[in-house]
């Protein structure tokens, strides 16, 4: 009796998603992917695409099925090299018996979708591997099914070659919203495709997640010991570690209001939100005791970093170049505009070497020294381990 490649794998693939299956060789995934679309026979289980079990048909029926609902991606591109690049792309469709008029209008058409625009003329070898890659995968969108399997697709690859494609693919899932089984052994990949993983090992999938629950709450010992070097920039969000904003003020407010406030949170600034609480800028406690000092109030004209704010899906090394050119830290909006967190240059620090934050939301000043002083002497900047208050104060 020999050794199981896949052993009780259970899991659902959502509609429209990347679902990623990540292990080293020899973990089973491969062999996972072949039964998907029964290449390869299961001993026990079954495998469901809508209402059909593919564990229960052959021949003619599983053609079919594979032809209207499964397209695959290989490693090694799997290109015939006798046949033009076009005629390459356009295959799946002349298998499936399509014209030749329709065949080559879709074609092209995938061709262009993936950037090989005037190449359907070329053979195999007179492209590189990343092009003829895109043949693999523009043979594949001909198909039009609503599955794609792609068996280690980019791992052949050159690493600045793989990263286009990667990039690429992401931009052609956001348009076409197909349903993609991905197999990788490379951890950097997976976070930044997969909508959900799954980790392999020794034909087991020992934990489903998403990136950031891989990263952030490993299983075991096995997939934190995977997870130790991967680029986490690249995978945590601006939303997976801002902390609560600290000295929250409302716009109509006005100046003594919004001191008093961060005299209260002892901060040197504040976030200023509307009554929706959408984000509006940054107040410093000078320029409010200024406003305050000459009879004024209204706090827009004071609003400074109005544009700083950044979307809670924001990866962290997009934040980096924002956050070394700020002075505070970075405010973080949901997709309606409202303030629901900050970003420090210490978090993003921490975050990169796995240990807890210990930031504020704006600069703490020193026990007594309050907010809006008028001594003219610099505030030191320092942290403070407390956590931020959920309503920050004014609101």
């Amino acid at each position: 009796m020999g050794t199981a490649a896949v052993i009780d794998a259970s899991f659902e693939v959502r509609p429209g998603e990347i679902f990623v299956v990540m292990g080293l060789s020899g973990s089973g995934k491969s062999t996972l992917i072949r039964m998907l679309n029964g290449l390869w026979p299961m001993t026990s289980g079954s495998v469901h695409i809508g209402d059909v079990d593919i564990s229960k048909i052959s021949g003619k029926r599983l053609r079919e099925v594979r032809q209207k609902s499964i397209s695959m991606v290989f490693q090694h591109f799997a290109l015939l090299p006798h046949r033009t690049v076009l005629e390459n792309a356009a295959y799946a469709l002349e298998i499936q018996g399509v014209d030749k008029k329709k065949r080559t209008d879709l074609a092209t058409k995938m061709l262009d979708t993936v950037g090989l625009t005037g190449w359907g003329d070329k053979y195999p070898s007179q492209l590189s591997g990343g092009m003829q890659q895109r043949v693999g995968l523009a043979r594949a969108l001909c198909s039009e099914t609503d599955i794609l399997l792609m068996d280690e697709a980019f791992s052949a690859l050159d690493p600045l070659i793989r990263r286009d494609m990667q990039e690429q693919l992401a931009a052609l899932q956001a348009d076409l919203g197909k349903t993609i089984i991905f197999i990788t052994h490379d951890l950097n990949e997976a976070m930044f495709l997969g909508d959900r993983i799954a980790v392999m090992r020794d034909g087991e999938i020992v934990q489903i997640g998403t990136p950031d629950e891989i990263l952030t709450h490993p299983a075991n010992d096995y997939v934190s010991a995977f997870v130790r070097d991967v680029d986490r920039t690249r995978v945590l969000t601006a939303g997976a570690v801002m902390q609560n904003p600290r000295a929250v003020v409302s716009i109509s407010g006005g100046a003594r209001a919004a001191l008093l406030t961060m005299r209260e949170q002892q901060t040197s600034g504040a976030f200023v939100v509307d009554r929706h609480r959408n984000f509006r800028g940054i107040v410093t406690d000078r320029e409010t005791q200024a406003l305050a000092d000459r009879g004024g109030s209204d706090l827009t004209e004071i609003l400074t970093r109005a544009d700083d704010a950044v979307s809670s899906e924001t990866p962290l090394n997009d934040l980096f170049g924002r956050a070394v050119e700020s002075s505070t830290p970075l405010p973080v909006i949901d997709e309606r505009g409202r303030l629901v967190g900050a970003v420090a240059r210490a978090t993003l620090l921490a975050a990169l070497g796995n240990v807890p934050s210990t930031t504020s939301s704006l600069d703490v000043l020193p026990p007594g020294q309050s907010a809006g002083s008028d001594d003219g002497s610099q505030k030191p900047r320092i942290f403070t381990q407390e956590p931020f208050g959920e309503e920050g104060g004014a609101l």
